[in-house]
Formats: C-alpha cells, structure tokens, sequence
C-alpha cells in the first residue's frame, strides 16, 4: 500500500493567519489524506488536515457534509478554517473508549441519522471518496444509482483496468442487473458515505464523533457494510443499530455485495498495494451471480 508522506506535505500556509505552530505530530489512519495534530502557541490543539499537493478546493464536499450531518444533530469535529488546500477542526480524544456504551451510543447517532431520507437518490453535487470522485447523479431507482455510480463507475479507473479483464467486467455487470433479485429495496437516505473504523472516534467527554464524511443519500446499509466488512467494531453497534431499526431478512447475508463499492474503491487508489482485496471481490462477484 501507498504511503502518505507527512513530510512532503506539510506547509506553514495550511493554517490561517494568526495560528502560529509549536508543535506537529502526523496523525496514522488515514489513506487518502494527510493529517497532522498541531499544537498552536496560544494553547489550543486543532486537527489540520490536507496537504500541498491538494487541488485547490479539494475539501469543499467534506465540508458541506460535515454541515449537512451536524444540521441534523450528528457529532462532527468543529470547523475553525477551509483553505484552499485544507481543512483546520478541533482536535478530539485521541483514546477511544473502546467498550460496549461507546457503541452502542455510536450505532443510536447513525440509526438517527439514517432516519432522515430525501425524494431522490445521490446529491446535488458530485464528492470525493478518498481522491477520487463519487459520482452523486440524482436518480429515481436506488439500483441503477448503486449500480453505476457506486459500482461500474470504478470499470473506468486506470488501477482497476489494470486488474480486472473483460471477464470480470462482465461478470460485475451482470451482478450489477441483478441486484434487484438480490437486495431489498430501500428508501434514499442520508449516509456518512466513508463510515469505516478509522472514522469513528472519540469526543473529548468521550462520546462518539463522526470524521471525514462523503454524504449523499443512498441505502442506508451501505454506512452499516462498511462498518461490518472493515472490522475492529463489536456486536454491540450492530445489536443495537437494528434494535433501532430492524432489517429486512438475513442483514449479514448481503453486507459483503454491498461491501463492493468499497472493495472496487481500494483498488482504484492503491492498485497493486491491496492484491487481496481483487481476489475478494472475484469471489463476492461469484458467490451473488
């Protein structure tokens, strides 16, 4: 897997002016991004996230999502300045209380928040997962919206031509039409869009706070796959997220297909650093056809 080179990417303009540094110290976890814990000389610790690298501009959807889920209530991290190049947050808990509350209390949060459903799938803009484009098109029929912008859109990527042939392309497009066979239909809902471990973390009272969302409203269960298929994140969040909301059938049975945007993701930024993860999606594509 790539790297992220701190070093490299770390510039005095990334704060504002009158923040003045002391202290950085790189933040691990992330995979697209660099971040940096940063002590600043009048006492305060903040989160700068981004890089010289960055295009300019690159962190407006983040942005806009991180309004548009603390609109609704969810926690989020603070924002205290958008540069062209990065995004500056309060800095939270670097512990996290790793016990049976904190996810329960984390699986209410996101039961909350997918309660909130819209008329259409997608958003009015198209965002970022990572460095790339997620393809927000606004559609009618959750599974052609899945399908192409969550799925097939990745057949484009120059990393994932490289490992998948005419063969595989084909068979993720037959998997792709019959995925109303397969899954139940699901209203549009607002999601985190990238909610993965590494993006559940800790206020400083220690409750949870939700990082780096990529929202748009699509299934729900796509937050919960990733959630399930990445690990570390105990029976308690999933006990407790489908007391809130009970799923229809076997939820377990379908968290690996719907796993497939992240997997197909991976691949397109990493290329040959995941060579697991094509093997796996060879064997979800198999396993649903």
């Amino acid at each position: 897997m790539q790297t992220i080179d701190h070093a490299g990417e770390w510039a005095p303009s990334l704060l504002p002016e009158g923040m003045t540094v002391v202290g950085t110290e790189p933040l691990t976890g992330g995979m697209a991004n660099a971040a940096w814990r940063v002590s600043l000389a009048d006492g305060r610790t903040v989160v700068v996230k981004g890089g010289r690298s960055n295009p300019d501009g690159f962190f407006d959807h983040e942005v806009e999502s991180l309004r548009a889920l603390q609109e609704i209530g969810l926690p989020t991290p603070e924002i205290f300045h958008i540069g062209p190049k990065s995004l500056v947050m309060s800095a939270l808990n670097p512990e996290i209380p790793d016990t049976s509350q904190f996810w329960e209390a984390a699986a209410q949060s996101i039961a909350a928040l997918h309660e909130h459903t819209g008329p259409r799938y997608g958003w009015h803009r198209d965002g970022t997962l990572g460095r790339l484009v997620q393809e927000n098109a606004w559609d009618d029929d959750g599974f052609h919206f899945f399908a192409e912008h969550r799925v097939l859109r990745y057949l484009r990527e120059p990393r994932v031509e490289e490992f998948f042939d005419a063969a595989d392309r084909a068979a993720l497009e037959r998997l792709c039409a019959r995925l109303p066979e397969l899954l139940p239909p699901a209203p549009p809902t607002l999601t985190h869009g990238d909610l993965w471990r590494a993006n559940v973390i800790a206020g400083l009272d220690g409750s949870p706070v939700f990082i780096d969302p990529s929202v748009s409203y699509t299934w729900a269960e796509v937050d919960i796959s990733m959630l399930y298929c990445t690990g570390g994140v105990p029976d308690a969040f999933f006990n407790t997220y489908y007391e809130l909301r009970p799923p229809v059938g076997d939820w377990r049975e379908r968290m690996d297909l719907l796993h497939l945007r992240e997997l197909l993701c991976i691949v397109a930024h990493f290329g040959d650093g995941f060579r697991d993860v094509v093997p796996s999606i060879r064997e979800i594509v198999k396993r649903f056809s």
